[in-house]
């Protein structure tokens, strides 16, 4: 039966690796973050409170799009970021930072929690939580130059947002993945581990968790 898996979580922890690896074990199909040149972005940079709030409309409406697209996707898929992370952590951090006014926060708002109700909902939520000197470690490893200057306090507002976010969140099923302690890349125990807990989920077991013996032995496999 088809299946739509969503992969969340905060800049640097591993998404779209997590996506690549799992489709490849699963025989799944990965969607990545679309590319898209967001015509709002050069001006955001510029000018993130004249911009905040248009720049944010454009990311939702491909996000909500790829979420209806992918819906329809005849095949089992794994998603890279869903779309309610987009208003829930990132809009709503520039909302908390002063970059979107409250009237547009509240018409933004709006506009996402009304398109949502008419979206389904993935089959599972993948959470990966990771801490700050995890998501700082790997950002540095992977290299990328417009990522160099991101501080960990805004991580760390990322973080908090995630936390509240995903403890609140009822409309599928949630596997909360701890990050700081599974190595996927390295130790393809961990990988096994985190596709025998998927599929576990999607079946309906509700008491699906991690544990620090399964984890240490499945890093020797």
């Amino acid at each position: 039966m088809k299946k739509f898996v969503a992969v969340a979580g905060n800049i640097g922890v591993g998404k779209s690796t997590l996506v690549n690896m799992l489709c490849e074990r699963l025989e799944w199909q990965p969607f990545y973050e679309p590319v898209a040149d967001n015509p709002y972005l050069a001006d955001f940079y510029a000018d993130m409170s004249a911009w905040a709030f248009h720049s944010q409309i454009f990311f939702l409406t491909r996000r909500l799009r790829s979420h209806y697209e992918l819906a329809q996707y005849p095949e089992s898929v794994i998603q890279d970021r869903s779309v309610y992370e987009d208003a829930e952590i990132f809009a709503q951090n520039l909302f908390l930072q002063g970059h979107i006014q409250p009237r547009d926060y509240q018409t933004y708002r709006e506009l996402y929690e009304t398109a949502v109700q008419l979206l389904p909902p993935p089959d599972l939520m993948i959470y990966l939580r990771a801490s700050v000197p995890t998501l700082m470690s790997r950002i540095s490893l992977r290299g990328r130059d417009y990522e160099r200057t991101i501080a960990p306090e805004y991580l760390q507002s990322l973080n908090d947002l995630y936390e509240t976010w995903i403890e609140n969140f009822v409309l599928c099923p949630v596997l909360t993945i701890p990050a700081d302690d599974l190595d996927y890349v390295a130790h393809s125990g961990h990988l096994n581990l985190i596709a025998r807990k998927v599929e576990e989920k999607l079946t309906g077991n509700e008491e699906v968790v991690f544990e620090a013996e399964e984890m240490a032995r499945a890093a020797q496999d």
